[in-house]
């Protein structure tokens, strides 16, 4: 599986709301979830599905000797009533998490670009969407306009196996689909049915079955994110009258958008000329040590607020 033009995104709910709605979808948002918190959920409402970031280990999550799931099991049949493709591009998970809850909610108002290419594939089987995906030249323009530009990263050079020591992470989808509960990931065969399921009986249902996914895990790991497709919030409070909260909401979009801004910028060359003169007033002042002990001292800013990132953007699974 390579990448084939296809950057990686960030999972973040301001990203991918405005990715959604870059596609023409309207009245529909992203939000994080910090605990597998069923009322939290419930509190959404109306939900559409649920986006998992986890850390992908094809010995722990690859179906078992048998080729059954290790959870729930295949439905072939109703792939035919649903949306569910495969996933042939290495850095295409997000935008096709994304894609399987959109295109399996009847309800939404998909705008035109999805509204055609639902129909276009509807009649395709999955490995066919898979390859549709891929091909869409909108669907990875939109998906790569979000994405943190890379200079450094050499295209030419070819990717290596992955193992399950690599930090790769992946997304799939949630989401009730004509009464039952489906977990739609594009790196197995088929999607996975975990059994009857309403929509109102989502939050605590989808719950249960994330909670025996992090159980095989080894204990301590916490490198997980739960993202929420819901309806616009600024609606659902505008209908209740709370524009108190609307206020709110309005203020979130706004910094979504100038996150948004500076993630699509490349700082190479403002890094550059920040540091060379950085360098040269250390220098100046103070010779070789005095630079070297900034240098540590970067190390140790720059590691707390990774950590201090890692906390905010991954949820902490209390049994």
């Amino acid at each position: 599986m390579s990448s084939s033009g296809w950057n990686t995104l960030e999972s973040d709910a301001g990203v991918f709301t405005e990715l959604i709605e870059s596609f023409g979808v309207k009245s529909v948002q992203v939000e994080e979830l910090l605990s597998l918190d069923p009322y939290s959920l419930a509190s959404l409402q109306p939900l559409y599905g649920l986006i998992f970031l986890f850390k992908y280990t094809q010995s722990a999550f690859a179906p078992t000797e048998n080729g059954v799931p290790r959870d729930g099991e295949f439905d072939v049949e109703a792939e035919h009533n649903m949306f569910f493709a495969q996933q042939k591009i290495q850095n295409a998970c997000a935008t096709q998490a994304i894609l399987s809850i959109l295109l399996n909610r009847s309800e939404l108002e998909l705008g035109p670009t999805l509204t055609g290419f639902k129909r276009f594939v509807s009649e395709f089987d999955p490995d066919l969407r898979g390859d549709t995906i891929s091909n869409s030249q909108v669907i990875r323009e939109t998906h790569n306009s979000f994405s943190r530009p890379t200079p450094f990263i050499d295209e030419t050079k070819p990717q290596r196996e992955a193992t399950d020591d690599d930090d790769l992470y992946h997304f799939i989808a949630y989401v009730p689909v004509n009464g039952k509960l489906y977990e739609l990931d594009g790196l197995q065969p088929h999607a996975i049915s975990h059994g009857q399921c309403t929509d109102e009986q989502f939050p605590e249902l989808v719950i249960d079955v994330l909670q025996r996914r992090i159980a095989r895990y080894p204990e301590g790991e916490v490198r997980f994110n739960l993202l929420a497709v819901c309806k616009d919030r600024r609606e659902v409070f505008r209908d209740m009258g709370d524009y108190e909260s609307v206020e709110r909401e309005e203020f979130k979009r706004a910094e979504w958008r100038r996150e948004n801004i500076l993630r699509r910028e490349n700082f190479v060359g403002l890094i550059y000329n920040v540091l060379k003169g950085v360098i040269g007033n250390v220098v100046a002042n103070g010779g070789k040590q005095a630079f070297e002990r900034a240098i540590e001292d970067a190390k140790v800013k720059s590691r707390m607020r990774q950590e201090e990132a890692q906390r905010r953007k991954f949820m902490s699974y209390v049994p």
